[in-house]
């Protein structure tokens, strides 16, 4: 009779460990760390979060959409902990109202600006100053990209189109799309017979292709700087240390961003206008 019972707490014992009793029980997820980033940036964040909680046991819980769209939300009191932005204005905009911690911003990724087609199309063009862009849409076709009055990729695409003088015709042809994957999706669609989008966008989406791409001396840099809310929990600096790590690093380098410096913050107060 001992024996038996015995043997019976020693079976129970192993169970409880071997199905992680109370004594091994993981230490519970704690509050979500909520991100506000660029619509351009959702595959890469998708695949970085889950190592990042893997690490520090913090959910990472996100909000894509345009830059312009994300920081008026913060400006209007929604809750985030980190602002990825796709160009310096709508950060200096967050930075000028005291609502980022401007100590922990930096520049963390680059990008190029790209003129895409559906996958079928046989448009074939060289940008440079006088490309018959306006020809190769048609007579009725459109340009989709970012509403250039408040959507960075829209941004850019004016100040590109505009230094190759080309804006003043296509400007009537415009899409104006609420963020990059929206122009994206036109495009991909059959919907616009072409489009301007971020390099990396092009890469995830099989419906297009690359026409080509416009010079870097076209426009301003595409940057991507990051930094946590002035109203950001403590984890939040952790996660934007874990962006400028080897995992997050190599996952940014593959999608084809070209990630930047060493992660040291911006000066305070730096202007870029795009």
């Amino acid at each position: 009779m001992i024996k038996s019972l015995a043997r019976l707490c020693t079976l129970l014992f192993l169970s409880a460990a071997l199905l992680g009793g109370p004594a091994l029980a993981a230490e519970p997820q704690r509050e979500p760390l909520i991100v506000f980033a660029a619509a351009s940036l959702t595959e890469v964040l998708q695949q970085i979060a889950p190592l990042y909680t893997r690490q520090s046991n913090v959910p990472v819980k996100f909000s894509f959409a345009a830059s312009s769209a994300l920081a008026r939300q913060i400006e209007s009191g929604a809750r985030a902990d980190a602002f990825l932005s796709a160009d310096q204005d709508w950060m200096n905009y967050l930075q000028e109202r005291k609502l980022i911690k401007a100590s922990t911003r930096s520049d963390l990724l680059g990008n190029r600006l790209a003129l895409i087609a559906p996958k079928d199309s046989k448009v074939t063009l060289k940008l440079q100053r006088g490309a018959p862009l306006l020809a190769a849409l048609g007579a009725k076709g459109r340009l989709s990209t970012g509403d250039p009055d408040s959507v960075p990729v829209g941004k850019y695409a004016k100040a590109a189109l505009g230094n190759l003088d080309l804006w003043p015709a296509l400007e009537p042809r415009l899409v104006r799309a609420d963020n990059v994957r929206v122009a994206l999706m036109y495009v991909a669609r059959g919907e616009a017979p072409l489009g301007i989008v971020y390099a990396t966008d092009a890469a995830v989406e099989p419906q297009v292709r690359i026409v080509d791409l416009f010079p870097e001396s076209s426009h301003a840099p595409i940057t991507y700087p990051a930094a946590a809310t002035a109203s950001a929990s403590r984890e939040a600096e952790s996660f934007l240390k874990f962006l400028r790590g080897a995992e997050a690093r190599a996952i940014f380098t593959k999608a084809g961003f070209t990630v930047l410096g060493g992660g040291e913050p911006a000066p305070q107060g730096s202007s870029d206008s795009r």
